[in-house]
């Protein structure tokens, strides 16, 4: 029977390798289309982070119909938030606050411009298999071996590592379990193998994700809290992204994309899709979604 889930991790992975260096910004070159933006736009994106590279991908279509260039530059989110405060990155699509990236922002906010919230809906969460026999973190701790004894995590310096470690583990009591950190790809990996075993498994994850639709998984409550809070979903540009931007700096002030919205997308790209070449993808969705994506730069 073929595995539904291996080729969406597959095509994640691909995109993580994709790499591209940060390159320095050239001579100005004014847009075709009336107004005073620069050319070419060179957006950051966090491996691993699906919901900023289903942003990223649609507002490339956008840009790119509309006569910039826009090149997507994958990476991990310590060198995207250097990247910007240098000038070397434009723009970025998923700094979570006021949590997640407050760390990042402490260290590299003066250098870099907060373009608003495109979506006020998103958490962290901590999350099990459908037919685990709890609901709640309050139990995990007296039932960990029913789970291997192992939390399996994503990238470790991602925000959602630190809250695990300086939050959740501390108020649960679950010191005793193994906290495995090494990617989202390889959390995935791991998700799929235990679902296809039909076996219990614990791991972080967050709301937007595909992977709440694409697996048979459920989020544990939170009684203390730890996680409980929503979270914001920013796009943040270089230091002087507003006068090299205007145009674009004024469609970011204005993007909205509530959760139902986001899931569509995400479904399509990567679960309804096996592949990496996210570009037809994304100008289908356009073409069912179109009012919508008109409303964007009207």
């Amino acid at each position: 029977m073929k595995n539904r889930y291996i080729p969406y991790i597959a095509a994640g992975a691909v995109s993580m390798l994709a790499l591209a260096g940060c390159a320095s910004a050239g001579p100005a070159e004014t847009v075709g289309n009336g107004n005073d933006d620069t050319k070419s736009v060179n957006l950051a994106v966090f491996n691993g982070w699906d919901e900023g590279v289903a942003a990223s991908e649609l507002w490339k279509a956008i840009l790119d119909e509309k006569g910039y260039d826009v090149e997507l530059s994958y990476a991990d989110a310590a060198p995207v938030f250097l990247g910007l405060s240098e000038g070397d990155y434009d723009l970025t699509m998923d700094v979570w606050l006021p949590d997640t990236h407050a760390a990042y922002l402490d260290e590299y906010g003066d250098d870099i411009t907060d373009l608003g919230a495109w979506n006020e809906e998103s958490k962290l969460t901590v999350a099990v298999n459908a037919d685990a026999p709890i609901d709640s973190l309050a139990e995990l701790a007296d039932n960990a071996d029913l789970f291997n004894n192992e939390i399996i995590g994503i990238e470790p310096g991602a925000g959602l590592t630190a809250a695990m470690e300086d939050r959740v583990i501390p108020g649960y009591g679950l010191e005793d379990m193994d906290f495995t950190t090494s990617s989202t790809a390889a959390m995935l990996t791991s998700l799929t193998k235990a679902t296809d075993a039909g076996e219990n498994i614990v791991v972080t994850l967050w709301e937007p994700h595909w992977a709440n639709s694409a697996f048979p998984i459920k989020t544990l409550d939170d009684p203390e809290g730890t996680l409980a809070d929503l979270e914001s979903l920013h796009s943040f540009g270089k230091a002087d992204f507003a006068t090299e931007y205007p145009q674009l700096a004024e469609w970011m002030d204005n993007f909205e994309m509530d959760l139902d919205t986001l899931y569509s997308l995400e479904q399509a790209m990567f679960v309804d899709y096996d592949g990496s070449d996210y570009a037809p993808i994304v100008e289908k969705w356009i073409e069912d979604n179109q009012e919508y994506v008109d409303s964007l730069t009207s």
